[in-house]
């Protein structure tokens, strides 16, 4: 069984708002999106994992030493739609009733997260709007060390790929022993995903069949292993992808890949 650390794919709704007056702004409403639940039960549709999924204030809000004990805990670590400032920075730098009384300074969780791949530690990294480079550079990926271990080269302007029509996925040689059950012929399309680079040493298992863009990428880094979906494992981009009926096998093989 491997214990999966699964960051991302929630997100909170205020609203809708309804101004009355001039000085009256009133808000009627507050909804939580759990997008994470459909790779959660893909995941654990088998029964042979346990998926911890958290939503990505969670992670940025850890303490000193709590994430150190996430990464010796877990055998995977997936983070989607995280972008590189929650890897940054901390809450506990905005306490201004600290400033002045001692040095603020925290572990650095984009170091951390670099030496436990070179380590052992298996990962991936999943697409979206604050993924990779991401929308106008706000995934920030590409910026930090996070791309010392990203089986891909970033872009290093806005990596968003979008189109009403969708894309498709077509398996490439060395995704055929990944992939042996999946039928990419019935692979639902999907509206966008990040742009990105092949990697020298590492292996493009799938490609955009429109684009022959890299969608499914895997490497090892030191002593452990990382796979890139370059799409969103949920809705938006996934609004038809999460309803696949090989959707759940798809990241068992994903899984699988980045296990072994």
């Amino acid at each position: 069984m491997a214990k999966i650390y699964y960051v991302g794919d929630w997100a909170a709704s205020l609203g809708p708002v309804f101004a009355e007056t001039p000085f009256n702004y009133a808000y009627k409403g507050l909804d939580l999106y759990y997008y994470g639940r459909f790779l959660k039960s893909a995941l654990e549709s088998t029964n042979e994992h346990q998926v911890t999924d958290v939503a990505t204030w969670d992670f940025y809000k850890l303490g000193p030493g709590e994430y150190e004990t996430i990464l010796d805990s877990y055998d995977v670590i997936i983070f989607s739609d995280v972008e590189a400032k929650n890897f940054q920075l901390a809450p506990s730098f905005f306490d201004r009733t600290q400033f002045g009384k001692k040095i603020l300074t925290f572990p650095d969780r984009v170091r951390l997260t670099v030496e436990a791949v070179e380590a052992g530690k298996r990962m991936m990294f999943l697409g979206g709007w604050l993924s990779f480079t991401g929308e106008m550079g706000k995934g920030g990926w590409n910026r930090t060390r996070l791309a010392e271990i990203l089986p891909v080269r970033c872009l290093d302007y806005e990596d968003l790929v979008e189109n009403t029509e969708g894309f498709t996925a077509v398996p490439q040689p060395a995704g055929q022993s990944i992939f042996p059950d999946i039928n990419f012929d019935t692979f639902h399309p999907i509206l966008g995903y990040n742009k990105v680079l092949p990697r020298e040493g590492c292996d493009v298992l799938l490609t955009v069949k429109e684009t022959a863009d890299p969608l499914v990428a895997i490497g090892q880094f030191g002593q452990g292993k990382v796979l890139a979906y370059m799409s969103d494992p949920a809705p938006h981009w996934g609004c038809n992808f999460v309803y696949w009926e090989q959707y759940p096998q798809f990241w068992l093989d994903c899984l699988d890949a980045v296990l072994s």
